[in-house]
């Protein structure tokens, strides 16, 4: 990318945050590999003058990161009955039905679209990484390794025709080559075809400090006011729009053809207010929020080492991607966190990049009965707490470092 636009083009960046040199915060590691150097790259976030797209620096492709993934979506309780509701809405919504034909990019282990499945919809899920894709062929969701862009829509299109309906959820952040993910878009719907587009809200990120979500695979901050502008390049235009609580705050964009029949709702402009009061049109809020990641990064490392003084145990609670751009920008190792756990047991056995710390499972956790448990995955903070309550009976709390540091 050098300092350009991935979607414009231009030559205009201007740095707003730099979380120093990190290794790929999917990159888990195995016990025989850490003693070999990680590769890092820098992690710095950027806004477009012109286009006010918000950005990181393309240093790894979407093949490097993405073609043998760790995250399994089934493993959060919450995610599952949100994947549901949502899609319970849409069948009702867009009167989808067994004529109707359904496809979700970056369908993952297959979490949402087995309700569909369920329903009797035809679907079709589009998953990168093979061995995630895997899991949801096996459960009976038919889904292709593929990466989405307009050759692959154009491939799915030839053979199976245009969807009624489309969904991504959490990937529109994750594609270095925005232009040629949204084109995808636009091949692959009907003429009056919906596409519902899931993604963690610039807004909230700026507001709430989650500097955290800020990693190599997320190369995209979004907001309404651009995405309407990069929709519109594609001859697509969102028409509704739904603020979700999931990650911290996120977006929910409904998008057409441009020449599609969708009537815009009140929402468009309930939500530009507020991106626009907020001043997201101005680099003044992304550099107040710059400012205050500095705090979190000196109030967690206050605690952790007030902590190791006062002779407290000290875990964490998940491996999420998030988790570890917090540890490795606040230089975090088992000196002061002596290991983290998750559910997962694709994670299990293995370690953080950067930081190192082991992954243990949940129940190593409970018989070990730290002083102190850090939920890293705090976007599911309620579920992790309801889950683990067995921590409050010898005493232990839980430390939610961010968007302040919060002892439970």
């Amino acid at each position: 990318m050098g300092n350009r636009c991935c979607f414009t083009g231009a030559d205009d960046l201007e740095l707003i945050l730099s979380l120093g040199a990190q290794p790929l915060s999917n990159a888990y590691l195995r016990e025989d590999q850490l003693q070999q150097e990680e590769p890092k790259f820098p992690l710095d976030l950027y806004v477009s003058r012109s286009s006010m797209l918000c950005q990181i620096e393309v240093v790894a492709t979407s093949e490097e990161i993405f073609s043998d993934y760790a995250y399994f979506s089934s493993f959060s309780d919450d995610f599952l009955e949100h994947a549901r509701v949502h899609t319970g809405n849409m069948a009702r919504r867009f009167g989808l039905n067994s004529d109707s034909f359904v496809i979700e990019v970056a369908s993952n282990d297959g979490y949402l679209l087995k309700n569909f499945v369920q329903a009797g919809i035809p679907c079709l899920g589009i998953e990168p990484a093979a061995n995630v894709a895997k899991v949801a062929s096996d459960a009976g969701v038919p889904t292709e390794v593929l990466f989405w862009g307009e050759q692959s829509a154009n491939d799915v299109v030839a053979r199976h025709g245009q969807a009624d309906f489309m969904l991504a959820n959490n990937v529109y952040a994750h594609v270095p080559t925005i232009n040629d993910f949204v084109e995808g878009f636009r091949c692959a719907l009907k003429p009056e075809g919906v596409a519902t587009i899931e993604v963690a809200h610039l807004l909230q990120m700026l507001n709430n400090t989650l500097f955290d979500t800020i990693y190599h695979e997320h190369f995209f901050y979004h907001s309404l006011f651009v995405t309407q502008k990069i929709m519109q390049a594609h001859g697509l235009r969102v028409f509704d729009v739904e603020e979700i609580p999931t990650h911290g705050g996120s977006i929910r964009f409904y998008v057409c053809h441009d020449q599609s029949s969708h009537a815009e709702t009140e929402n468009i402009e309930r939500v530009l207010k507020l991106e626009r009061d907020a001043g997201l049109m101005t680099l003044e809020p992304y550099q107040a929020f710059a400012s205050r990641v500095a705090t979190i990064r000196s109030n967690l490392l206050e605690f952790l080492h007030e902590a190791k003084t006062q002779g407290k145990r000290v875990a964490a609670y998940g491996a999420p991607a998030k988790g570890n751009t917090l540890l490795n920008y606040c230089d975090i190792d088992q000196s002061l966190i002596a290991y983290t756990a998750d559910r997962s047991p694709h994670k299990q056995g293995l370690y953080l990049p950067g930081s190192h710390l082991p992954i243990r499972s949940p129940e190593q956790l409970l018989a070990d009965k730290p002083d102190y448990v850090i939920i890293l995955a705090w976007n599911f903070k309620d579920e992790i707490v309801r889950q683990m309550a067995e921590v409050k009976s010898w005493g232990g709390k839980f430390v939610v470092p961010i968007p302040e540091l919060e002892i439970i």
